[in-house]
């Protein structure tokens, strides 16, 4: 039974979707410098410094680092690309090739 749903249009967003994470891990990087910064100020009390390095890790979680890889949300991208069905994908590019069909955007 062919699918209903258009893996094109998974594939689309999920590329846009990737490129808003892009477009969000330069800013998220440097708010990981800074929460390390901030958890080693002078005098801090140690339950400050787990709130900032707790902060750190939850970066961390989301984007790769320290012992994350590459991080949440680029896994789940790959979850969703390694879950389209692809004779569906290539069989819809090749009829969008042919003007056949739109595009999500």
């Amino acid at each position: 039974m062919p699918i209903r749903w258009s893996a094109l249009q998974a594939k689309e967003a999920a590329d846009m979707i990737e490129d808003h994470v892009n477009q969000a891990v330069e800013p998220l990087e440097c708010a990981r410098e800074v929460a390390r910064a901030a958890g080693e100020i002078e005098n801090l009390p140690q339950y400050m410094e787990h709130h900032f390095m707790m902060l750190v890790m939850e970066i961390n979680r989301a984007i790769g680092g320290g012992y994350e890889g590459e991080g949440r949300l680029k896994a789940k991208l790959k979850s969703i690309r390694d879950d389209l069905p692809k004779d569906a994908l290539e069989a819809e590019q090749k009829r969008q090739e042919e003007g056949v069909t739109g595009s999500l955007m």
